[in-house]
């Protein structure tokens, strides 16, 4: 099989600079291309002086991580593809192990690595750790990753795992299913775009999993800080949008009063910590979902009509916050996920 590892660069030329040298010395088995959207620094002074060989696609402007992927990957021939975020370092022989297990398995349309932190190596990385879950009510967790509290990788989930989303930090897809279901959602911009083309893939009977035999390791944060009122907005709006295109409507009725009021009160606990733009920022993720709703409705009739796997085998039956907050378990392997 040929692959095919695409690197979307949004004025990253220090990331590039840093971390693109470890992709090409350890990928002898893919084309690597990166992608630019748009940058307006030196990003492409750079590659076209420093890598040089390297294929590189330069669009006219920011497309947002979903559409700038769905651009490059549409002019990328081969039958996997890798999307990697340009602040990921690789190490030898890390695809190896996803590129066997998907060759071996036909039924799995795609695949993580572990993601280790870049700056504390034997932690476990929020982007993604060991794959991502998602609960009863929408909100995703990672094994090795609830809520804000992240593992040290201790090899406590060193086994192949089914999940129900793999991150887009380091996320290896067959290309024709990726065309085939539509790619990632342009609309969504950034952020929970991979989760929402992985829930299109789980309902249509694809499988996907974590191998954590293959290793890599994550800055994390790199295009919008942490505490960026822009990052909590898409956050809160796309898992709103996640919820709409892929639950049928008596369960996502059902859902939406409980998640009115939790996010109400992560609006008013960004409040009073005196994060007044953050609070701001849930209020608006909830009227411009309401605001958008009927522009998805399309694509949502579309994807339950395909739909082969109910939503109640790709959800984990529980409730992440009660479980946080109540029960304090923290950690992934403290978790019940089946019923």
């Amino acid at each position: 099989m040929t692959l095919g590892i695409v690197i979307l660069n949004w004025n990253g030329a220090d990331m590039l600079r840093r971390f693109l040298p470890s992709v090409i010395e350890h990928s002898p088995e893919a084309e690597v291309v990166v992608a630019d959207n748009g940058s307006n620094d030196d990003s492409l002074k750079l590659l076209a002086e420093q890598f040089l060989g390297i294929r590189t696609l330069s669009f006219d402007r920011n497309y947002g991580f979903a559409e700038g992927y769905n651009k490059a990957i549409a002019e990328v021939e081969c039958d996997l593809c890798l999307l990697l975020n340009s602040d990921v370092r690789v190490e030898e022989g890390w695809l190896q192990p996803m590129l066997d297990y998907m060759e071996a398995h036909p039924e799995v349309a795609a695949c993580q690595p572990k993601i280790r932190c870049e700056w504390a190596p034997d932690m476990l990385e929020y982007a993604g750790a060991c794959g991502g879950y998602i609960d009863r009510l929408g909100f995703p967790f990672c094994r090795g990753r609830i809520l804000g509290t992240v593992e040290r990788d201790e090899g406590q989930y060193d086994t192949v795992a089914a999940l129900a989303w793999a991150t887009g930090a380091a996320l290896l897809i067959r290309r024709d299913i990726y065309l085939e279901v539509g790619g990632l959602d342009a609309r969504f911009f950034a952020h929970q775009e991979e989760i929402d083309l992985c829930w299109r893939l789980r309902s249509r009977g694809y499988g996907i999993v974590c191998i954590p035999q293959s290793v890599v390791y994550h800055v994390g944060g790199g295009t919008l800080p942490k505490e960026s009122p822009q990052k909590a907005y898409l956050n809160f709006r796309n898992n709103l949008l996640l919820l709409y295109k892929n639950l049928p409507e008596d369960r996502f009725g059902k859902v939406m009063p409980w998640r009115r009021l939790l996010d109400a009160a992560a609006a008013l606990h960004f409040l009073a910590g005196g994060h007044w733009a953050a609070c701001k920022a849930v209020l608006k993720a909830h009227l411009d979902f309401r605001r958008i709703q009927k522009d998805f409705r399309e694509d949502r009739d579309k994807n339950l009509a395909a739909t082969v796997v109910s939503y109640e085998h790709i959800l984990s039956p529980i409730n992440l916050l009660w479980e946080y907050y109540v029960r304090r378990r923290h950690q992934f392997r403290h978790l019940t996920l089946k019923e």
